[in-house]
């Protein structure tokens, strides 16, 4: 019974560690990434100022070709909404929504909420500024950790989640956007 109670009150001092140390850590988390894109700046945006014209170019439509979709809003303004739900739970379910489209600087913001696997919320956004005789496109969002999770700061590595998601969606953009 002693050891029992020893492993017990062990577990139970991890534990309270665990909390503590979470609650140190910010739950604030941001991640983007960049491509150059050899297209005038205006091209792009056409590519990135709409969830429609995102959806040419969105790197999750691989995992289920037959992904159900509903469209709501008028396309390219604050309400043009997208809800997703597949069965493959890579993809999961959920919901896009267009916040703010600044056409004079290039700029989307959208609000995303995930309702599977897990319930999570992001802010994200699309930006295209001109670079060189082309054009810069930053694909980001925000998002926060709520406390005790935030501990998984310290585990988690952005790049390797998601980077090759964003890059591929990122090099389809290119793809696209130097076609036309």
């Amino acid at each position: 019974m002693k050891t029992l109670k020893r492993i017990f009150i062990g577990l139970a001092l991890i534990l309270v560690l665990l909390l503590i140390i979470a609650a140190f850590i910010s739950g604030d988390c941001k991640y983007e990434k960049s491509i150059t894109i050899n297209a005038p700046t205006e091209k792009v945006w056409q590519n990135t100022s709409t969830l429609k014209a995102m959806d040419v170019w969105s790197p999750w439509n691989d995992l289920d070709p037959n992904m159900k979709k509903e469209w709501s809003g008028v396309t390219g303004n604050p309400g043009e909404k997208v809800c997703w739900e597949s069965k493959n739970e890579n993809a999961g379910k959920g919901c896009q929504e267009v916040k703010k489209v600044d056409a004079a600087n290039k700029r989307i913001d959208t609000e995303i909420k995930f309702l599977t696997p897990y319930e999570s919320e992001a802010n994200a956004y699309v930006t295209v500024t001109p670079e060189g005789n082309g054009s810069k496109a930053t694909w980001g969002f925000t998002s926060k950790i709520p406390y005790p999770f935030t501990i998984m700061k310290l585990f988690m590595n952005m790049e390797d989640a998601i980077g090759k998601d964003y890059q591929k969606g990122l090099s389809k953009l290119k793809s696209v956007s130097e076609k036309q």
